[in-house]
């Protein structure tokens, strides 16, 4: 398993898992399958460039299998801040240590650029495998968002966690 940040080669790879996430997982995120299908390679392609924005990709014998983005937040007030994004592994690599993997590398990233003191995240709180991988990387719950995301009429709540590097 590779494990590594994702460049610009790498924008048709990631398009193609990003949608297979939206489609197998709609809950996890945000954005939709309906939303993100017709985007151009290019809004991708910025995704990948944007210098506040770090996306890892772990592959296994050359193929995507697992994404996440750490974005540091911008403004004066808020610089200290970090989040986790759009984690997806595909099915067949779940339950494998690649997404622990991934937040690993976001982590030590975050460490690395040193301005970012603590980690954001939000998480399906029924995803109790992905709470459990988040507090063992030391991820705190905070908060709860009940009924953040609205997905074929079904409600779904958000477990916000956080992890303070310094």
């Amino acid at each position: 398993m590779e494990i590594r940040q994702l460049h610009l080669h790498d924008a048709k790879a990631y398009f193609a898992l990003r949608l297979e996430a939206l489609k197998t997982n709609p809950e996890a995120f945000g954005s939709s399958y309906e939303e993100e299908k017709d985007y151009s390679i290019s809004r991708t392609e910025n995704r990948l460039t944007d210098p506040t924005s770090f996306v890892f990709g772990a592959f296994a014998e050359n193929n995507l299998v697992g994404v996440l983005t750490l974005m540091k937040d911008t403004k004066q007030k808020m610089s200290h801040r970090g989040h986790l994004y759009a984690a997806y592994v595909t099915p067949l690599h779940r339950g494998k240590g690649v997404g622990k993997q991934l937040v690993q590398i976001a982590i030590n990233k975050a460490q690395k650029l040193q301005e970012i003191e603590q980690l954001y995240l939000e998480v399906v709180s029924d995803n109790i495998q992905a709470k459990k991988l988040y507090e063992s990387l030391g991820f705190e719950t905070y908060g709860m968002d009940r009924k953040a995301l609205k997905v074929s009429g079904k409600y779904y709540d958000e477990t916000l966690m956080v992890l303070y590097l310094y």
